[in-house]
Parts: C-alpha cells; sequence; structure tokens
C-alpha cells in the first residue's frame, strides 16, 4: 500500500512539473516574441527636428531620443535650425522629408508655418509626432509635452510666494510660439484669479535671444521702476533677464522666475542671481517620442483620427510633467 501511495505520489509531481515546465515555457515565448517585435534594424532611421540647435534645452530630448534608439536597435539623426527663425526650420524639415526616414520627432515653432510640411510628411506615409511644442490642426500622431498653460499657473504661483502676493510684475516670452503663450496665458489668468494685489504691468518679446530678452527687461525695469517680479517663459531669455536685473543693480529688488535647465540658468539659481526656474520632462518628450514613432512605422498603431482620437493604443497627448528648481534643490537638476 506504501509503494503504491509513494507511486502516485511521484506520478501527481511529475504531473505538476511537467505542467508548470509548459506554461512557463509558453510565457517565456511570447514574452520573447513581444521583444522580438520592439526590434529594428540599424538601417532604420528616425529624426529629430528642432529649432536653435545649439541651445543647451535640446541637450537632454536629444539623449531620450538616443537612449530608445539603443534599446530598439535604430538610428537616429538630429536636425534643426540654427536660428530662431521660422522660414530656416520649414527648409530643415523640407529636407528631412526628402529622405524619406522611418519617422520625424519634431517641435513646432509656429503652428500655422509648421502644419502644411508636417500633413506632407504624414500624407507620404512618414510617421510624425510632436514634442515640446504642438500644431493641433495637423495631421501629427500625438504630442509630447509640458501642460504649458498648468507650467504658468506655476510659474505664477512661485512668483507670489517669492514676492508676498502683492506688487507689479513683467513677462519676457515668445508671444507667437504657442507653448509660450500657454504659459503666458497660464501665468496671467493665476494673477488676475487669485492675487488681485499683483498686476502684470508688461508682457514683452524676448525673442528666445538671451541679449533681445536683457534689453527687454531693462525696458521692463525702466518703465516700470517699482516691478517687483519677471517671469521669463523660455530656456535662454532668462539668463538675459538676469542680466537685466544686474545691470541695474535691482538685485534685492526683482524676483526672477524662469524656464528649463540649461546650466547656465542652473548656475544663476545656485548663485541666488534666478530665484526660481521651471524644469521640464525633457528626457522624457525625447524617448517616448521615438518609442511612439517605432510603433507608428512598425504598424503597432493606426493612427485614425490624429490628435483628435478619442481612443486610441497609445496616448495622443501625454503631459511630460514640471517641478519648480530653486537653490535648495538646484544640485540635483545638473546633467550627470
Amino acid at each position: 500500500m506504501k509503494k503504491m501511495l509513494l507511486l502516485y505520489l511521484v506520478i501527481i509531481g511529475a504531473y505538476v512539473l511537467y505542467a508548470l515546465n509548459f506554461f512557463y515555457g509558453k510565457s517565456q515565448s511570447a514574452g520573447a516574441g513581444d521583444s522580438a517585435a520592439l526590434v529594428g534594424s540599424l538601417d532604420e532611421k528616425y529624426v529629430m527636428v528642432t529649432f536653435q540647435s545649439g541651445i543647451d534645452y535640446w541637450k537632454s530630448v536629444i539623449k531620450g531620443f538616443e537612449d530608445a534608439a539603443q534599446v530598439l536597435g535604430v538610428s537616429v539623426e538630429y536636425r534643426g535650425s540654427t536660428q530662431y527663425d521660422v522660414r530656416e526650420q520649414v527648409t530643415v524639415l523640407e529636407q528631412v522629408i526628402a529622405q524619406k526616414p522611418a519617422g520625424i520627432a519634431l517641435t513646432v515653432m509656429n503652428p500655422e508655418a509648421l502644419t502644411p510640411s508636417i500633413d506632407k510628411a504624414v500624407d507620404a506615409g512618414i510617421p510624425v509626432v510632436l514634442f515640446d511644442s504642438g500644431a493641433p490642426d495637423s495631421k501629427a500622431y500625438s504630442l509630447l509635452a509640458t501642460d504649458n498653460y498648468n507650467a504658468g499657473v506655476t510659474a505664477a504661483r512661485t512668483m507670489a510666494r517669492l514676492i508676498g502676493g502683492k506688487g507689479e510684475v513683467g513677462v519676457v516670452t515668445l508671444p507667437n510660439q504657442l507653448n509660450h503663450q500657454e504659459r503666458t496665458n497660464g501665468f496671467r489668468d493665476t494673477i488676475r484669479s487669485e492675487y488681485p494685489e499683483m498686476t502684470i504691468v508688461a508682457v514683452e518679446d524676448g525673442k528666445g535671444d538671451r541679449i533681445v530678452s536683457r534689453d527687454a527687461a531693462i525696458a521692463i525695469l525702466d518703465q516700470y521702476p517699482d516691478v517687483k517680479g519677471i517671469f521669463n517663459t523660455d530656456a535662454v531669455g532668462g539668463v538675459g533677464v538676469a542680466d537685466a536685473v544686474r545691470l541695474r543693480q535691482r538685485q534685492n529688488q526683482v524676483k526672477i522666475v524662469a524656464f528649463d535647465t540649461d546650466k547656465v540658468t542652473l548656475d544663476m539659481v545656485r548663485q541666488g542671481e534666478i530665484d526660481a526656474t521651471l524644469a521640464q520632462g525633457t528626457w522624457n518628450m525625447g524617448y517616448w517620442s521615438l518609442l511612439y514613432l517605432f510603433h507608428l512605422h512598425h504598424g503597432l498603431v493606426t493612427p485614425d483620427s490624429g490628435q483628435t482620437a478619442d481612443a486610441s493604443p497609445l496616448p495622443v497627448y501625454v503631459d511630460t510633467g514640471i517641478s519648480v528648481v530653486t537653490r535648495e534643490n538646484v544640485d540635483h537638476y545638473y546633467v550627470k
């Protein structure tokens, strides 16, 4: 009897081991198949297109794009206009389209000017994903970017905390670029609705340039001697605003809220010349832009309705996040 019981236990144990091995093998095979589906080839090239290609802001975005390329086993290229010039960016984009890449990740300097070229690429079968700044009326599949209106809200609350919730403030921005319009609108609306003792006295065009932004800030400081703070909406202009405050010897009187985390801006935050700056999820923009393009190129996603889709295997809009950088936490934001 004991021998029979032992035999049954051995048979049952063998069956259990067989079943576990069978199902584990199937799951491993499925995993291997899924992984293989997300591997491209080096002759599969994706291109990122920006404007002002030399600024530090794009470095983290490009790093994310390159990191994704390593994961997927594909090639990437970086192109961009050298200046803040929409005609030059259109020319660069048209040159990239002529190369017929596997996909294009694009940040849009001017939606109206870039939309025809975006649509041309999509109609030619080249997937386009937008990051940082969008073109909502285009055929691009998606936008991965900061919620720029909310960033303006955060900037307004940060400024209010710095100046005690009362006083005159100014803005230096890029009025013709959608993401900067949204940041300015969020800042303005929040001041009006939450801080009745604060007033925006001037909104100036800094053209995304340190010198132009410096001169715009000087104009604000000279025209409104009681101004207590200036919010700058772009990656370069905050440094120019700090230059202006220093030149007018107003360092202890005018608070500065800047945008983005290029090294010069972070250095000025560390030194106390800029009081706060807003950090975007730039690496996420680059990394997930390439993942999206890969899915589109390989037919793993069907771009039925572009940015207007109600349901999609991949979100058509992704908020890549914002955080406030101050002297207390600035060391965490330097690129390692």
